[in-house]
């Protein structure tokens, strides 16, 4: 039996040794192993054709040796489709990514290194800039996340962008389910062919999206979307991690969103590159008004996230479409003057180590609960804890040194 995840590191680890034998290398289309990890030789000297290449001899051995014929054809039918804009690779893609079974985790990774090899080679024909624009819209429970985002997505289909979008629901408490029904309020846009729409469960994370949203977002660039929304479930103060894993930050609030203390409360406005009073219609205007007001004055009193930008305030209605063009708009001059800067990129680095950890947690957490000892130890003494004969410290304490004992 495999070993999970350590086939794949020693993989790497072997690749990596011969890169510097390589005289010319191709873009990467076919073969299984990512690009950036093993080069690829042309078979023809001189000629960059991004089909016909050989690998090294060492690594496709050992390489070969771990996927199975059916996994491979798996995985080059899932990177074909993706990179053609098959919504179904795509959707396909997604849940490979999203499963806990060990075995399919792994095939999930191999197929994102694919996938951010062929991202990285479409950013350096653009330039060395990204070639999508990832935004995050989260905000209180009825906000109107959801209509907004159909209303925004319908725009800019029309003016020829692919847009894509993860909506994160919540799950229960209880039984652990999710309705996964955010897609049901975007009929018209989930009818766009220019369109995708993923629902995804929260499962317990916190932070209003899912572990893998960050990777589902790298599946759809790969797939051509240069626009992806993420929606995240109806969350509190606190709750931001979406601006971890997205270009610009986008706080919707109701009309009714509390006064301008709750604009200064450190927390998730301070996240915010953009906040967006909805519901702007109707009866509602004059509220709308006086909460942008009050906001705009309360954000003067918050330090600027960066250098390029300062957090502006606008109204927009989903049921009218007004104000909708202009915040598109706002959300094109940030994305530009942080290109100018450079800050954007740099957000994008620093982004992808905070989730490197985050996962790292979320890992040795796990382990931490399958150890052997802790699943010994662990029953006596949350027996202990509850009947208050050892306090959770304590407890904890113990756990931990079972847990790193050898």
């Amino acid at each position: 039996m495999r070993r999970p995840a350590f086939w794949l590191l020693r993989h790497f680890a072997l690749t990596s040794v011969s890169v510097h034998q390589v005289t010319r290398t191709c873009c990467f289309h076919r073969g299984v192993i990512p690009a950036p990890l093993l080069s690829y030789k042309s078979t023809i000297p001189g000629h960059s054709c991004p089909h016909r290449r050989t690998v090294s001899s060492s690594a496709d051995r050992h390489y070969m040796q771990e996927l199975s014929g059916p996994e491979q054809r798996l995985l080059n039918r899932l990177y074909d489709g993706l990179v053609s804009g098959q919504r179904a690779s795509l959707a396909e893609s997604i849940t490979l990514v999203e499963t806990q079974h060990s075995r399919k985790k792994e095939l999930a990774q191999v197929l994102l290194q694919r996938v951010l090899a062929y991202r990285r080679e479409q950013e350096s024909r653009n330039g060395g800039r990204p070639v999508a624009f990832r935004v995050g819209l989260s905000g209180p429970p009825g906000a109107g996340k959801s209509s907004f985002i159909e209303v925004v997505g319908k725009m800019l289909t029309g003016r020829g962008h692919k847009v894509a979008v993860l909506a994160v629901d919540p799950s229960s408490c209880t039984t652990g389910g999710s309705l996964l029904g955010d897609k049901t309020r975007m009929t018209e846009l989930s009818r766009d062919m220019n369109a995708f729409i993923r629902p995804s469960p929260a499962s317990g994370t916190l932070g209003g999206v899912t572990r893998t949203t960050n990777e589902a977002i790298v599946l759809c660039e790969g797939a051509g979307y240069d626009v992806v929304l993420v929606e995240t479930v109806g969350v509190g103060q606190s709750e931001f991690a979406v601006a971890d894993m997205v270009d610009m930050f986008v706080l919707l609030i109701p009309p009714a969103g509390g006064d301008e203390l709750q604009g200064i409360k450190r927390g998730i406005i301070e996240r915010a590159d953009l906040v967006v009073v909805t519901k702007s219609d109707g009866d509602l205007v004059v509220p709308a008004r006086r909460i942008q007001t009050e906001y705009t004055s309360a954000l003067k009193l918050l330090r600027r996230r960066t250098k390029s930008w300062n957090t502006k305030v606008v109204r927009a209605s989903s049921y009218t479409s007004e104000g909708i063009p202009e915040v598109w708009a706002k959300m094109e001059s940030y994305r530009d003057a942080m290109l100018s800067s450079g800050e954007l990129q740099d957000r994008r680095r620093a982004q992808q180590k905070v989730w490197m950890w985050t996962l790292i947690q979320e890992n040795v957490l796990c382990h931490f609960q399958n150890h052997p000892k802790v699943k010994e130890a662990l029953p006596d003494l949350e027996e202990k804890v509850t009947k208050g004969v050892v306090s959770p410290g304590l407890a904890a304490d113990l756990l931990l040194r079972a847990f790193s004992a050898q």
